[in-house]
């Protein structure tokens, strides 16, 4: 990288970590540590979509897009209509008991035991999240620039851990504001200078249309395919069980409304949220098509992760890749003349020339999956599967000085961002749900305290992680399915208390434990796609707390 790449990465991530050490210097009690009860709407707007916008967002969904199309934004159909439900019934529900922690509520309903429970399944799920979201930029740009991984870990770790202890729920509400700036700002330059890479005579639209005819604009899959991850159904059904879940739920993303100043506040930034989130993975999405149509027309390797790549050389299977890659090039260079006939081409003849495009992107994704095949012979260690490294390549190999820079600094933001925001709810949920609930009559200071060592030791139990994590098919899928195996059944344990007045604790606690087993075997062995986990887990909860509570006699719950 050139020098005014290391300012501009250096420079965004100190600001960032100062500015949110000098915002938030002074505060006092638990109250604002925790809670920070003082945000305008358009604050928990963009704190709320910076939280869930990691650096697997930005770096691993374009890689998406690149081999399977724009179909993932099905996964968000159905987060609107999760906002709707969370702005009527959630919100005010958690404004009017003054809660710290969404969990608060469900001792005044049931019990102790399973508000524990669920603060419980809360933290396993967040913790192994927290150490992904370190791990997923670190792996991907110590693989790519060549640092050390264990290092990596430990600077994005640490940096977001000085703030975050500094300065709680507010350090995290007002440094998102700059993260998102630099997160999007980053997706919009990396957009402009893709549209003016194409070559002459190719325009947005021909680009468009060039993707098209690659399947890449596939939208919509109404398919009830159980095969297929990402349909209609899926998202409507299943992402709205999991942002229910999510945003309903999490401490994570309750803990960002909560600092709303009124109900009306939270209420207008989670349907800001609502508004533009689907919009935002959408123009993500679509930065990744148009990777895929850069390379259309400057050659690509055939496959984008250097370590993998460089499992080939000096072995025995070298000569077998570089036949490959004769292969591949030649490929690339009749496809390109298709594509530039295709885009001149009129409507009698794009019929014919599409097919032959189509035809030639399949034996493009024949050769790749061979070269995997030839890595995984090579170093049967090698991680073959490079969507991760598709965007980051793209940055590094074709962006001029000063743009690298920004981007990876907002790789490393939105790492920041989200890192920042876990740690502080998995410190509030501990100490709210855990400690002080077991260890009361402390005084405030003595909390406030707590919750700062609390942060620091799950920032150091997710730097831990990260250095630990194994690489698994795409980094935005592993969250999201960590996410579906638990929340369907916190879900279902919060609508439970919300709509079933006369389950009582015992038959929800012995419901959740069941439902959480099942849940774990059926994602074990594959039964369904993970989405359809969340519906899976809230709909189990109740049926068995239900059919628990109607086989023993109610006194028996009290």
């Amino acid at each position: 990288m050139h020098t005014v790449d290391w300012l501009i990465l250096v420079g965004s991530m100190l600001f960032i970590v100062v500015y949110g050490v000098w915002k938030t210097r002074g505060q006092q009690n638990v109250q604002d540590f925790l809670k920070g009860n003082d945000s305008n709407w358009f604050t928990v707007g963009l704190s709320v979509m910076a939280t869930q916008a990691s650096a697997i967002t930005f770096l691993s969904t374009p890689g998406q897009a690149f081999h399977d199309g724009m179909g993932f934004v099905q996964f968000y159909f159905g987060l609107p209509i999760a906002m709707v439900i969370i702005c009527l019934i959630f919100i005010p529900i958690y404004h009017k008991l003054n809660v710290y922690t969404a969990y608060e509520y469900l001792e005044s309903r049931f019990d102790l035991k399973t508000r524990t429970l669920t603060a419980c399944l809360f933290l396993i799920q967040r913790g192994l999240s927290a150490g992904i979201t370190i791990f997923a930029p670190a792996i991907i740009l110590s693989a790519v620039l060549g640092w050390d991984l264990l290092w990596l870990n430990i600077i994005i770790g640490t940096l977001v851990i000085i703030y975050t202890v500094s300065g709680g729920t507010k350090a995290v509400n007002v440094t998102q504001k700059q993260q998102m700036a630099i997160m999007m700002g980053g997706m919009a330059v990396a957009f402009v200078i893709l549209v003016y890479s194409l070559p002459d005579g190719i325009n947005f639209s021909n680009a468009m249309e060039i993707a098209g005819a690659s399947g890449k604009l596939d939208i919509l899959d109404f398919s009830f395919d159980f095969n297929n991850r990402y349909t209609f159904w899926s998202g409507i059904v299943g992402g709205t069980f999991l942002a229910l879940s999510y945003f309903g739920t999490d401490q994570s993303q309750v803990q960002r409304y909560l600092s709303g100043k009124s109900i009306k506040e939270s209420q207008m930034g989670m349907i800001m949220n609502g508004l533009l989130k689907v919009p935002m993975q959408f123009f993500i999405l679509l930065v990744g098509v148009m990777v895929f149509v850069f390379y259309q027309f400057n050659s690509s390797p055939l496959n984008f992760n250097p370590v993998a790549q460089k499992s080939i050389e000096n072995s025995a299977f070298q000569s077998q890749y570089a036949q490959l890659e004769q292969e591949n090039e030649a490929n690339f260079e009749a496809k390109k003349d298709l594509i530039f006939d295709y885009s001149t081409a009129n409507e009698t003849d794009k019929n014919s020339i599409r097919n032959q495009i189509i035809s030639s992107e399949n034996k493009d994704k024949k050769l790749r999956e061979e070269a995997k095949t030839i890595i995984s012979q090579a170093n049967p260690k090698a991680e073959t599967n490079d969507k991760d490294f598709v965007f980051i390549h793209f940055i590094l190999n074709h962006l001029p000085k000063g743009v690298i820079g920004l981007l990876l600094a907002m790789a490393l933001s939105a790492a920041m961002s989200s890192t920042s925001s876990e740690l502080n709810a998995l410190a509030t949920t501990t100490t709210i749900d855990l400690y002080k609930r077991n260890k009361e009559g402390k005084s405030d200071t003595h909390y406030l305290k707590a919750s700062k060592w609390f942060i620091l030791l799950w920032g150091i139990l997710a730097i831990l992680f990260a250095c630990v994590a194994n690489r698994f098919e795409n980094l935005i899928q592993l969250v999201n399915i960590i996410g579906s195996i638990f929340y369907g059944n916190v879900l279902g344990i919060f609508l439970l208390a919300f709509f079933f007045k006369w389950i009582k604790s015992q038959s929800v606690f012995i419901a959740a434990i069941i439902t959480q087993i099942i849940v774990v075997l059926v994602w074990w062995y594959d039964v369904m796609p993970f989405l359809w986990l969340n519906l899976l887990g809230c709909g189990l909860v109740i049926v068995l707390a239900i059919a628990i509570q109607s086989l023993m006699k109610s006194d028996d719950f009290n």
